[in-house]
């Protein structure tokens, strides 16, 4: 019997934490969430990181949701249990064909798929989330993903594709394709997709050039990560709903003053690990809502400007850099002014700056001493 698993959500919406989001990995079975929740109101972010809300809603079961009675058939070597099929680590060369048509969760990660084919899915229409990570697909025939009509979360990752395979299933809100060989995302790949709000696509050799303009028309992404790829610049045809955008892991050289002009929203933005000399004076005022910024190890030789202006920054992640000098404006407001929300994090270790030349008054705004990071300390 498969034992009951708490599930952890993987496209954060509700409270930041300190951590950058590492790309997703799938240690082990369920290592997601299953939010059947259409829409979430004020205070719900929270609740959406089991199979149902946890309060204010009643405890539906499965029946209630117009799924058909559980199957009692099982294929050879998988584990069946409540509706979730588990055929990973089965060396397995093609999708099983005698799978329960009531199935929900499809596992079938660490095989080698290599091809999906037309009728691969055939009869799963109850399908909600699909695992095909650490696979060695390579081809999808655009009709596999037609029975699936319902499926909201797909996991392709570390497979061989060398494009996304479209068109995609329509009611797709979670897209996991990192570590591939994709190269070029072309215009209206993601056509249709009106519920999807979440893509991981890093690990991928893309470029700046290998997206097409118009290549996210239409998406309404909350969460977008483009990590450890090739993009020498921040992309600027990205959707201006996202709120958060990492881009970590890649070649850029500069934040210049257009480039996040059109992401108002993003209250996470991640560029660490990139080569970042310098970001233009006014770049960051197209941020009013930021809370979290990750520019560690990068090559900034000064505390990027306007930080005071970003009220609700909280969080600023800037060691391994060669800042060498803080200022008594470079983080809080001057004067009198006051930001919204203190700092809770502010590391400058890795830096070539000596903490005694600091003037404290430049920390003013923040929640604690200890927020303050100048160096490791060990016990």
């Amino acid at each position: 019997m498969v034992p009951l698993l708490l599930l952890v959500l993987l496209c954060p919406t509700g409270a930041l934490g300190l951590g950058l989001v590492p790309p997703f990995e799938q240690h082990g079975f369920l290592d997601f969430s299953l939010d059947d929740v259409p829409a979430l109101g004020p205070g719900d972010e929270d609740e959406a990181s089991g199979l149902f809300p946890t309060s204010g809603a009643p405890d539906l079961g499965l029946d209630e949701l117009g799924l058909p009675p559980p199957s009692g058939h099982c294929p050879f070597g998988c584990h069946c249990h409540l509706r979730v099929v588990q055929c990973s680590d089965l060396g397995l060369k093609e999708v099983p064909k005698d799978l329960p048509p009531d199935t929900t969760l499809l596992d079938l990660q660490n095989n080698f798929i290599s091809e999906l084919r037309a009728d691969a899915f055939k009869g799963l229409e109850h399908l909600y989330a699909l695992v095909l990570v650490n696979n060695r697909l390579s081809r999808v025939d655009p009709k596999a993903w037609t029975p699936l009509r319902r499926l909201q979360k797909l996991y392709l990752s570390r497979n061989l594709l060398t494009r996304v395979p479209a068109p995609l299933p329509p009611a797709l809100v979670e897209l996991r394709i990192h570590d591939n060989k994709i190269r070029r995302v072309p215009k209206a790949v993601f056509h249709g997709l009106h519920q999807m709000n979440c893509i991981e696509m890093g690990g991928n050799p893309l470029e700046n050039s290998g997206f097409e303009p118009g290549a996210f028309d239409g998406l309404q992404l909350n969460y977008l990560r483009i990590s450890e790829a090739q993009l020498t610049g921040v992309p600027k045809d990205l959707p201006e709903t996202l709120t958060e955008l990492h881009l970590d892991h890649n070649q850029i050289q500069a934040i210049e003053l257009e480039d996040l002009k059109r992401y108002s929203k993003l209250t996470r933005l991640g560029l660490g690990h990139n080569r970042v000399r310098g970001v233009e004076n006014g770049s960051l005022s197209f941020l009013p809502l930021l809370r979290e910024l990750h520019l560690e190890h990068n090559k900034l030789q000064r505390v990027p400007p306007g930080l005071p202006n970003l009220r609700h920054l909280q969080v600023v992640y800037l060691h391994a850099n060669n800042i060498s000098a803080v200022g008594p404006h470079d983080f809080c407001p001057p004067g009198f002014g006051v930001k919204r929300s203190p700092y809770h994090g502010i590391s400058l270790f890795g830096n070539p700056l000596p903490a005694w030349e600091v003037p404290p008054a430049a920390f003013r705004c923040v929640s604690a001493p200890l927020a303050v990071q100048f160096g490791n300390y060990r016990k």
